[in-house]
């Protein structure tokens, strides 16, 4: 287990992303994301991350209910702020906003110190808890100005009341994370796919800043939605259909892992916890078999000479650090 930053809170290295749970894309059924989360646990994997927007809502109440079967103190739960959930009558359902669930709530935007307050207040509800461990400021990518006026101070307030153990910003972003690493006492960051195989823009500013700073740092989007996972003609990179030449890279960064007799997994995975900043690296898993294959591949020694070839045939940039040799 990692502490995060300065905190006492503790993450496993590898990390359940609850945003599938919440039907992303597509339904997946109760007995199902159970299982997922079962499986989870399973395989040692005790930090849990979530959020409102997930499924509007659906995603931190699956969670806390599969959850509720284990001892509170051994696992560490985030969630995250900003968007308030508004009872909605329309008709419909959520696809436009990415998830497969009708249209019962709208989502609003608020950073405000109320509005902190009261998104952790629903939260907690949602997830049948009487804490979380963590929490971000989610995606205030458009709301700069009142998250650090007044979203930012009122986690901290939070957090010196004992409320939460930890405080920090998600995005799918370098930028701004680098500011609130530089400029607020954050304890993480968490980062999605700006940081793979693929993406290092996070390597060039943020990483380095976090690690300088003594900010813990977790990476999401490992597999940039999907590309990474299983590179094919219709793939999807960052949520969207990948583009030729990423797919061209991609399957190059697959043949040359092949070479090497690991999967291109098992490296997507390896290069993310590579960092001395990163304290965890977040899955999604609808199943637990996906849970299952992600531990597995999580586990997989990647020989130095894979990462040494990537550099040799410009696929990696030389800058960034790459796990030890297996002993």
């Amino acid at each position: 287990m990692n502490a995060l930053g300065r905190s006492a809170v503790p993450v496993s290295p590898l990390a359940f992303g609850a945003a599938v749970i919440g039907n992303l894309f597509t339904e997946v059924g109760e007995e199902q994301t159970h299982e997922a989360v079962t499986a989870a646990w399973q395989q040692g994997i005790r930090y849990f991350d979530t959020a409102p927007h997930y499924g509007l809502g659906l995603s931190e109440r699956r969670l806390g209910a599969a959850l509720r079967e284990h001892p509170r103190g051994r696992y560490t739960v985030s969630t995250k702020v900003g968007r308030l959930l508004v009872p909605d009558e329309r008709a419909g359902d959520d696809l436009a906003d990415g998830f497969a669930v009708p249209a019962t709530h709208r989502r609003v935007w608020d950073f405000s110190a109320d509005g902190v307050r009261r998104s952790l207040d629903a939260s907690l509800e949602r997830l049948g808890l009487d804490r979380v461990d963590v929490v971000y400021l989610h995606d205030p990518d458009d709301h700069a100005e009142q998250a650090f006026r007044e979203g930012y101070p009122a986690l901290e307030k939070l957090r010196a009341e004992g409320v939460v153990g930890a405080i920090g910003a998600g995005m799918n972003q370098a930028e701004m994370l680098t500011r609130f690493v530089r400029d607020t006492d954050v304890d993480v960051v968490l980062c999605a796919g700006r940081y793979t195989l693929l993406d290092q823009r996070a390597g060039a500013g943020l990483l380095p800043a976090a690690a300088e700073r003594g900010v813990s740092v977790v990476v999401g989007g490992a597999f940039n939605s999907g590309l990474l996972a299983d590179p094919r003609p219709d793939a999807t990179f960052d949520y969207a259909r990948a583009p030729a030449a990423l797919l061209e890279r991609a399957l190059r960064l697959k043949e040359t892992a092949a070479r090497h007799g690991i999967t291109l997994r098992a490296a997507a995975l390896a290069f993310c916890a590579a960092h001395p900043a990163v304290a965890s690296v977040l899955v999604g898993a609808r199943s637990a078999a996906e849970v299952r294959d992600c531990a597995a591949q999580f586990a997989v020694p990647v020989p130095a000479a894979f990462w040494q070839e990537l550099r040799d045939t410009g696929l990696l940039p030389a800058r960034e650090p790459s796990p030890r040799e297996p002993s």
